[in-house]
């Protein structure tokens, strides 16, 4: 957390333009803006176990959609097949 006070007599607008100055002349704003989006790397284990669950998951709804219980898919651009 920063430690800037705010001026006697300085305008609000003043006082948040001086703070975020100082912000970015210490690259805190840099470094949140390089954390923000940041996701760990899940472990190799993890990831297998995601991939079956995905693939249960989608031989489910195919068996489903084959033997009628599940409407029919509409086109999608993305559709893999």
């Amino acid at each position: 957390m920063s430690e800037i006070k705010r001026k006697k007599n300085e305008s609000f607008e003043g006082f948040m333009r001086r703070v975020k100055q100082t912000w970015l002349r210490s690259g805190k704003i840099l470094q949140a803006r390089k954390i923000q989006y940041f996701v760990p790397a899940k472990s190799k284990n993890t990831q297998r176990k995601q991939a079956v669950a995905h693939a249960k998951l989608v031989s489910r709804t195919d068996y489903l959609r084959k033997t009628g219980k599940l409407p029919p898919e509409e086109n999608k651009k993305n559709k893999k097949k």
